[in-house]
């Protein structure tokens, strides 16, 4: 599990328009910082699943990242990606709840509530895009202190269009969200619960409510309505398989940020394999190796083709410099689930620390065609090149690692190597170039 703190999310800069890049510069050194776990983004997926081929989007296209900050909160601001807090997890009782939070964004998406906004600014369906409004939005969410003027205004403003909803949006996502809940067999009701953990803040000052009230406006209206659809419908159980996603992934965070916490309460888990794993997790949170990777082992005992009890593993072999067994671990875990993107930058890691340069460079590019969000794959894929004597390539990755991290200036010195050293035209020197072209705006835009 990595914390990685993007201004980008997924592929390096590209068709950057003026206005947007002002914005970008006035920024503080603040951002969303990303939870990327391979099993967490999995479980997500299992629960996602659903409710998303319900509104008719593609559960492979549309992924459900974990943004590592406690308060309550939820948001999309591309059609590719939808974005929960981890506090808001955590704070969620039922699977079927979660999977309602995911249906009501499912829905901004596909009614088509981003289009217009985005489609205003100039920002095509690129990751560039998506990028500039996750550094619009850790703006708007350090209050006061860091809001500046910026091309399109406060940085209240920049929330408001990267992430407020009108009432009448609210009201067609709280409409659409309950459809596919019920045509994929989830209990609607969940959705009218989720929004009474809220109930009764909108009548307090922005300040003090929760973000997910600020971008999301609730009123009496929309729980009324959603209370009454759902009593027209059914209600129906818990599905056991989506019970069990949840619990895990929930169980995993938690263990993650509450150790001590977890581990006083092992026994209330009624999953022997998650009772595990989290012991694992919050025992290396602890620093406490040998009985974490005790833990991990019963956990893979109990399911030994999970490739997630692997690469978690491997993730605590690695971190305590035990390189060759995490090697083993991790290409477990990757025989098991061969197109998984973290799974395979882990390995890539873990070759990497054992001295296996080509095998690690092959696991790492094969990550990096995957998944672009990844941040310590790209600065391993930096060394793995540099290892191999492509001096090119790997100034190449990591400018796009430091684009990535909204470091543009630095991301530009490494750019203007790669593509000194780079075949002139080819696609990685075109890759450099992008994040060139973006460096030139930038600057340009500071002088004035």
């Amino acid at each position: 599990m990595s914390i990685h703190r993007v201004f980008l999310v997924p592929s390096i800069l590209r068709l950057i328009c003026s206005a947007i890049v002002i914005m970008l510069m006035v920024l503080p050194a603040q951002a969303i910082s990303l939870l990327r776990d391979a099993d967490l983004e999995h479980g997500l997926k299992q629960l996602a699943s659903p409710v998303l081929r319900a509104a008719g989007l593609n559960p492979n296209r549309v992924k459900v990242l974990i943004v590592d900050d406690p308060n309550l909160n939820a948001f999309v601001v591309s059609q590719d990606a939808i974005f929960i807090h981890s506090g808001l997890i955590t704070k969620l009782e039922t699977a079927s709840q979660l999977q309602g939070v995911i249906a009501h964004e499912a829905a901004h998406i596909a009614n088509g509530h981003l289009t217009r906004r985005l489609t205003n600014l100039g920002v095509a369906r690129t990751a560039t895009g998506l990028g500039i409004a996750l550094a619009a939005i850790a703006a708007a969410a350090g209050g006061a202190d860091v809001a500046g003027p910026i091309a399109i205004g406060s940085a209240s403003s920049a929330q408001r269009l990267f992430l407020k909803h009108t009432r009448a949006e609210e009201a067609s996502a709280d409409q659409s969200a309950a459809r596919y809940m019920r045509s994929s067999g989830v209990n609607p009701g969940s959705l009218a619960e989720v929004m009474e953990i809220f109930s009764g803040q909108d009548a307090l000052s922005e300040a003090s409510q929760d973000p997910y009230v600020r971008s999301h406006p609730l009123t009496r209206d929309r729980l009324r309505a959603l209370r009454a659809y759902a009593a027209t419908v059914e209600a129906t159980p818990e599905n056991p398989q989506a019970a069990y996603w949840f619990a895990r992934t929930k169980g995993k965070l938690n263990a993650y940020k509450r150790p001590k916490w977890v581990l006083r309460r092992l026994k209330d888990t009624s999953y022997k394999d998650l009772s595990a794993m989290g012991e694992a997790v919050a025992l290396h949170q602890q620093s406490r190796t040998k009985k974490a990777l005790a833990a991990v082992d019963r956990a893979i005992a109990s399911r030994p083709t999970d490739p997630f009890f692997h690469d978690l593993k491997g993730e605590i072999l690695i971190e305590s410099r035990n390189f060759r067994p995490a090697v083993a671990a991790y290409a477990r875990a990757v025989q098991l689930a061969p197109r998984d993107a973290l799974i395979l930058s882990g390995y890539g890691r873990a070759l990497l620390a054992n001295g296996e340069t080509k095998k690690a460079l092959n696991a790492l590019e094969k990550s990096n065609s995957i998944d672009y969000r990844d941040g310590s794959m790209l600065r391993d894929l930096s060394v793995a090149y540099a290892k191999s004597g492509q001096p090119g390539m790997a100034a190449l990755a990591i400018a796009e690692q430091r684009a990535l991290r909204g470091q543009i200036q630095d991301a530009a010195i490494h750019a203007k190597r790669a593509s000194d050293l780079l075949p002139r035209g080819s696609g990685p020197w075109q890759r450099a170039q992008d994040v060139l072209n973006a460096a030139e705006r930038f600057a340009k835009q500071r002088k004035r």
